[in-house]
């Protein structure tokens, strides 16, 4: 399993042919809560199995399912979950996904992946990613300001110092210069410039250069995410002098997670996010109300469908846990909102959102507590 990220929809591209399915399940990271967990996916399982009996030989069924059996007798898997829990299944694709946050269960049979409800997450306005930094080992974490994982870095981000740099590493610089001996012999003296310490610091500053950069390039630009550095305070002057990353946070914190619980590494990079979180959230509020005021903003989820679709939508704030059913035409805007039978994947919201990312536009999933709205639903528009 590996946690979710912006780049999911990339490993879904392997899966060619339906049927394709889709299982959501909330899960716990410790016990007793997540002793009941397997059991939980084999009736998900199960649900997957009788949809597919209404089309499928024994032998498809078999071959599609093989898979969720396996995982559900995973005794290891189970006892590292997260908070959820996504498995996309197609014939010969497999693909698992750890969310960081409670999913409804959901398990569907259908000519396309299920993805909005991962989409919602990772347009969640409380995410952001922390950079463990030291001279030996460099790990990256992605959290919101319930859970904080470590994420696998992508293949060229340097892991240490050495491995970085090699045989690049600086050698002391020597030279020879003679002087007058005793009746005139000469002796060689050799002069070193720079100490150990003056070298370490060229190299430590040429390995955080490369870390910030591959950081940037293979992490904060795909995923938009504000980083947080954790250093001790020699390397937060060290990397932050000549790091080019624009998501990089002024406050950073000043101590290696190996030296703190993840818990109290977590409260502490909310701790510095939180203030720039909530600042955004009465940004983009307050962008909402004057936009609003001057005929480029509104709530009404059947005019919002109909600005969607026509591209004028700049950013559309969603509420939360809140689900419409109904289903949105992404060719002409039509709503209905005749009762579904799995409301989950038919959601209005859910459509919404979709149909505003295609066209440019910014999603962001607010808490129900900060919408500025009952509609579940406000955006302002480009024109």
């Amino acid at each position: 399993m590996k946690l979710l990220t912006s780049d999911f929809r990339a490993s879904l591209l392997h899966a060619h042919e339906s049927p394709f399915l889709s299982l959501y399940q909330p899960t716990h990271r410790h016990s007793p809560g997540n002793q009941g967990d397997p059991l939980r996916f084999r009736h998900l399982v199960k649900e997957l199995d009788l949809s597919l009996q209404k089309k499928y030989s024994t032998e498809e069924i078999r071959a599609l399912l093989e898979p969720f059996e396996t995982l559900s007798r995973d005794h290891d898997f189970w006892n590292h979950t997260t908070e959820g829990l996504v498995v996309f299944g197609a014939p010969g694709f497999f693909q698992v996904f750890g969310l960081q946050r409670p999913t409804p269960e959901l398990a569907v049979v259908a000519d396309s992946f299920h993805t909005k409800p991962l989409l919602s997450f990772l347009q969640s306005a409380d995410r952001f990613q922390v950079l463990a930094l030291s001279l030996h080992e460099i790990k990256l974490f992605e959290g919101t300001r319930d859970a904080l994982d470590e994420i696998a870095l992508a293949p060229g981000v340097p892991r240490t110092l050495t491995g970085a740099l090699g045989e690049e590493l600086t050698e002391p610089h020597q030279t020879v210069a003679s002087y007058g001996g005793t009746g005139g012999a000469s002796v060689a003296m050799r002069h070193g410039h720079g100490d150990k310490k003056d070298e370490m610091d060229i190299d430590t500053e040429r390995f955080f250069h490369k870390v910030d950069r591959a950081i940037l390039e293979s992490h904060s630009q795909p995923s938009g995410l504000p980083l947080i550095l954790a250093a001790l305070p020699e390397h937060q002057g060290h990397f932050r002098k000549h790091s080019q990353n624009t998501f990089l946070l002024e406050e950073g914190i000043t101590v290696h997670p190996d030296a703190q619980t993840m818990t109290e590494f977590r409260e502490r990079a909310w701790h510095i996010f939180q203030p720039r979180h909530e600042a955004g959230l009465a940004e983009l509020i307050d962008e909402f109300a004057v936009a609003k005021s001057k005929g480029l903003g509104l709530d009404d989820v059947k005019q919002l469908a109909q600005a969607a679709v026509a591209g004028r939508i700049a950013t559309l704030l969603i509420e939360a846990d809140r689900r419409i059913p109904g289903r949105i035409d992404g060719a002409t805007g039509e709503v209905d909102v005749k009762t579904l039978s799995h409301p989950e994947v038919d959601d209005l919201l859910d459509d919404l959102g979709e149909l505003v990312l295609k066209t440019g536009g910014r999603v962001v999933v607010v808490a129900a507590d900060r919408m500025p709205t009952m509609t579940g639903a406000a955006a302002t528009f480009r024109f």
